[in-house]
């Protein structure tokens, strides 16, 4: 792969860098986990992990977020970086900066090896932003109201596979994908389109999509 901007990430707007940041914060609460940034061209793909399988046999989603922005340079980048890195890099960012430097230390998570498919995606209909708000805050009581005050990961997994992992509606998308659009700031007053492709949710509203995978495990 030809490596066109492998120190930095220069935006076309400084308002896309604000809003990585908000978006790397957002995802930074939920799992303070990696980033995968995925540049194509002129465009960089920023993927992040909201729910995944973590023992074997789980039945939890796995679920990510993508927002996409426009670059000023273009480049053939993908790298693994940590959350954190990332997020320390964008708070010494000033309010007209618009590049990124890129962390040095890469790391390897599992879901990055389970790839959305680019193409074929057909339109299954639209959800409105406040029925998924509903079911994404009914899920979270829910959870909340299954795990004890000091759980065991055993538990705590349990609890998320079995309320994340239900059908939101008749379509099979996996209500954790309403817990991803809230948690990741993808909700506001409208509606977001549903797609799929195989075995592949997604949803896609003005704030960004999330990607959800049915099926037990990983692979």
């Amino acid at each position: 792969m030809s490596d066109l901007l492998t120190s930095s990430f220069r935006f076309a707007d400084p308002r896309d860098l604000a809003d990585l940041k908000t978006y790397v914060t957002r995802a930074k609460a939920i799992d303070d986990g990696a980033i995968r940034l995925q540049a194509a061209g002129s465009v960089l793909a920023a993927y992040v992990c909201v729910l995944r399988p973590r023992l074997l046999g789980e039945s939890t989603p796995t679920i990510l977020g993508l927002r996409t922005m426009a670059l000023a340079a273009p480049s053939e980048t993908d790298v693994t970086v940590p959350l954190s890195a990332v997020l320390d890099r964008l708070a010494r960012a000033g309010e007209d900066d618009v590049e990124l430097p890129v962390p040095p230390a890469t790391v390897t998570e599992s879901w990055t090896g389970v790839s959305a498919p680019r193409g074929g995606w057909e339109l299954v209909g639209s959800l409105s932003d406040s029925a998924l708000r509903q079911a994404a805050e009914a899920g979270i009581a829910e959870v909340a109201g299954i795990v004890p005050d000091k759980p065991g990961a055993l538990i705590v997994n349990n609890a998320r596979a079995a309320v994340w992992g239900r059908d939101l509606d008749s379509s099979g998308l996996p209500t954790g994908a309403a817990f991803a659009a809230l948690a990741l700031g993808f909700l506001a007053d409208g509606d977001q389109k549903l797609y799929r492709a195989g075995r592949w949710f997604r949803l896609s509203g003005s704030r960004g999509h999330v990607l959800a995978r049915t099926g037990s495990g990983l692979l």
